[in-house]
């Protein structure tokens, strides 16, 4: 049975997938730290975008981004980073450098691997950056979605909590995506540091439960449930050592309850043995197919967690726009998270065909 997702067709639009959010320049020591590092290797990544551009490079989805930059050298590297990833460029705003980023500045993210007992560790440098700065004024939403057309739109809570003003230009877009038949996902990705000095958990909670109302395919773990819809889980420990499906399933019901609007619900599932050992898992819900799981791999081992929360999402969008069941469309999901965190970086390095395999229930012996 495939999904009850209606898509707009192909041929009408432009974008197969676009996202909305921030693309900042990740900074990555490697096998060092931070703060013992002597070279950086240079990424793109961003909560949103990560999305699209596992749909464009992985999946052969025709993606774009809707970002801002600052016109300035650092700007036009993240920009080749993203042509790199197959993701067009054409909707980025452009804003104009002061010389030394005292009004507006491009984002930084430094993340080092965790590894054993040491967790991963991210220390963003994104204050001021053009993103946050863009209002729903700066952004022709009516052109893009009635206009050029444009299947599917990805945005999230990394978004919305980057400044007063990106949870408006978010609904904004929500709107018009919604009215020119847009399918729309959002993944709530709750940053404590990010909501901190903009109203914290209470305003998290503000901004999802609005932003919630035009959403079709929502995604998160559990914090983000807890932490931005208020939705508790039953049986969680504090160390993520194990996590009873029971209680995500009636939080699952209770979520499907108060946002009829949801067509599909996801959640990821994630044990914590250490940073590089870790049980990997997903649900997702429908109204037709109810309550699936995919397939539980134990003691996965980790290279680089970051990133595969969005190859997740990356994966169950396209097994969704492809028309696939539920089912299938979580089993490429989790398979595509779990290979994304075998390579380092934000973003996935997997191949559509490796991610099928996987899926499939194929291991990691040689290919020759």
């Amino acid at each position: 049975m495939t999904n009850q997702l209606a898509l707009r067709a192909a041929e009408d639009c432009r974008y197969d997938a676009l996202a909305l959010g921030e693309v900042m320049l990740r900074l990555d020591p490697g096998e060092s730290r931070i703060r013992t590092a002597r070279g950086f290797t240079a990424w793109e990544g961003g909560g949103e975008y990560n999305v699209v551009r596992g749909l464009s490079r992985v999946f052969g989805q025709r993606a774009g981004v809707v970002t801002a930059l600052v016109d300035d050298e650092v700007g036009h590297l993240v920009e080749s980073l993203i042509l790199a990833g197959g993701v067009d460029t054409a909707l980025i705003h452009w804003a104009d450098s002061d010389g030394v980023g005292r009004t507006v500045r491009n984002g930084l993210n430094f993340t080092e691997r965790g590894f054993g007992v040491r967790g991963a560790k991210g220390v963003n440098d994104r204050g001021h950056t053009a993103i946050a700065q863009l209002g729903p004024a700066d952004v022709d939403f009516e052109h893009i979605f009635g206009k050029l057309g444009v299947r599917w739109l990805h945005t999230g809570g990394i978004y919305a909590a980057l400044s007063e003003t990106t949870a408006e230009t978010a609904l904004a877009a929500m709107k018009a995506a919604k009215k020119h038949g847009t399918v729309v996902s959002y993944d709530l990705n709750y940053r404590p540091s990010l909501w901190k000095s903009i109203g914290g958990q209470a305003r998290a909670r503000e901004v999802n439960r609005e932003l919630a109302r035009y959403v079709d395919v929502m995604i998160g773990n559990e914090e983000d449930f807890t932490a931005s819809l208020g939705f508790e889980i039953e049986g969680v420990d504090e160390n993520l050592t194990e996590l009873p499906i029971d209680g995500f399933a009636r939080m699952i019901e209770q979520v499907a309850a108060e946002y009829p609007n949801f067509a599909v619900i996801a959640t990821t599932l994630r044990a914590v043995h250490s940073a590089s050992d870790n049980d990997w898992s997903a649900l997702a819900w429908s109204p037709s197919s109810g309550l699936v799981q995919a397939a539980d791999r134990k003691h996965l081992e980790i290279l680089d967690r970051v990133g595969g929360g969005d190859s997740f999402a990356s994966g169950l969008c396209y097994g969704l726009i492809s028309g696939a069941d539920l089912q299938t469309a979580v089993e490429y999901g989790a398979a595509h998270g779990a290979l994304a965190m075998t390579t380092p970086g934000d973003t996935t390095m997997a191949t559509k065909a490796e991610v099928l395999k996987l899926a499939a229930g194929g291991g990691a012996r040689v290919d020759r």
